[in-house]
């Protein structure tokens, strides 16, 4: 080759349009992640923002300090354990209790993350990665993961659904904060009222994306049921509508498709 003669390898190295697999997968990984972030502005992360609204009026109506409060949403995250955190605070509970009383409410939250994990896991996704996501997982957050993300590729799952959860509380931080200094503006009646919106999000959005007559029903079930439970066990409620509503929705589902079924069989035999 002439001394003069260009070299076709020379600048590969630094060529920006000469890319390693790599550099592309931490590309994608990005754009993946900030597309996530863009979901901020929908209507669940709109909901989850009055209600934590709610939450810093409740927090400053029962002494908590801001920073503890933004704390709380930071760490805790869940909405309902984080108002059982304020009323315990509040009452003088012991430390036990109050942590007894905080990871009871939360055991809610154990099947809906192993119902989202199997979704999120990719062929090369590390169970560190899952594990620090799983912190994440709340209402607002779960009914995205369980719509949005079947819908996408394996390998965009993770940093789509890391943009959305991340940026999520990020900014709930930041609304707690600026909700509690300004919450002296705002009537208790109200800031009760914003925190029951993410409880009548959540069952609107299991209604819609529910795709048998037994889910719905299993619903159905469970509001009918909840009262009658409260008064008749409050410390097993949840326990004892889940077991009875949703057994009676499962069986019934189940009886209707079979009776189906074997209507099916009988008109194909005539």
């Amino acid at each position: 080759m002439p001394a003069d003669a260009p070299n076709p390898h020379a600048d590969t190295a630094r060529d920006p349009a000469v890319l390693d697999p790599a550099s592309e997968e931490r590309v994608d990984r990005l754009l993946w992640f900030g597309r996530g972030m863009a979901q901020i502005v929908s209507v669940p992360a709109l909901v989850l923002m009055a209600a934590f609204v709610g939450f810093a009026g409740l927090a400053r109506e029962s002494g908590v300090p801001v920073q503890y409060a933004a704390m709380l949403t930071a760490l805790v995250w869940a909405l309902p354990s984080t108002v059982i955190m304020v009323a315990a605070i509040k009452s003088n509970a012991t430390l036990f209790a109050a942590m007894l009383a905080v990871s009871l409410s939360a055991v809610r939250l154990m099947p809906m993350t192993m119902a989202l994990v199997p979704i999120l896991r990719g062929p090369r996704t590390r169970t560190i990665t899952l594990l620090a996501l799983s912190h994440f997982v709340a209402v607002t957050s779960w009914v995205f993961g369980m719509t949005q993300l079947p819908a996408l590729p394996r390998d965009a799952r993770v940093p789509y659904y890391a943009g959305f959860a991340i940026t999520l509380t990020t900014v709930n931080i930041g609304v707690t904060v600026v909700a509690y200094i300004a919450a002296g503006a705002l009537p208790p009646a109200l800031a009760a009222a914003l925190s029951l919106l993410t409880p009548l999000y959540f069952i609107l959005s299991l209604w819609g994306a529910s795709r048998l007559p037994s889910d719905r029903l299993a619903l159905v079930f469970g509001m009918v049921l909840a009262p009658v439970m409260n008064k008749v066990s409050p410390d097993y409620e949840l326990l004892l509508v889940g077991l009875i509503g949703g057994s009676a929705a499962y069986g019934i589902g189940r009886w209707t498709r079979r009776r189906g079924g074997a209507e099916d069989g009988g008109g194909e035999a005539a």
